[in-house]
Order: C-alpha cells, then sequence, then structure tokens
C-alpha cells in the first residue's frame, strides 16, 4: 500500500485543540529559505536549550514545528 504526501484543495483540518491555535499558509519556498530561519536559546530547568524560529508576518512559527521544518529542508537541499 503506498502512501501519500499530497494535499488538495478542499481538504478539512481537524485540529487539535490542545496542540494547535490556529492554522495558516505559508509558502514552501519562504519556509526553505534559510535566511528565514533562526537559531535561538533560552535557559529552562537550569540547562541552555536551543531551538529553531519562523517569523512569517505576524506569525511565529518555532518549537518542534520549526524543527520539523528544518529537518525536511535538510533532506532535500543536503
Amino acid at each position: 500500500m503506498k502512501s501519500s504526501g499530497d494535499v488538495r484543495p478542499g481538504f478539512n483540518l481537524k485540529l487539535n485543540v490542545a496542540e494547535v491555535d490556529t492554522t495558516f499558509e505559508v509558502p514552501l519556498a519562504f519556509l526553505m529559505d534559510q535566511a528565514n530561519v533562526q537559531r535561538h536559546s533560552r535557559e529552562w530547568q537550569g540547562m541552555t536549550r536551543h531551538y529553531y524560529a519562523i517569523t512569517f508576518g505576524e506569525r511565529y512559527i518555532w518549537g518542534v514545528t520549526a524543527g520539523i521544518l528544518r529537518n525536511l529542508y535538510d533532506r532535500i537541499y543536503r
């Protein structure tokens, strides 16, 4: 059985409101442009933690989501 990652127009999202407040679209070219990706750090529980972040207009993509997008970039372009 084959699986597909295609998203076709007209699909419906079912959000897990415990995890996601809202959805929005960002052009893939913007997400893959590493000039738009920052690496941040902060102290948490006595350790320095590093994470990726992408700002798109008023939106802020960070943490696991930004990390997944960075991993996608690495798999496609490296």
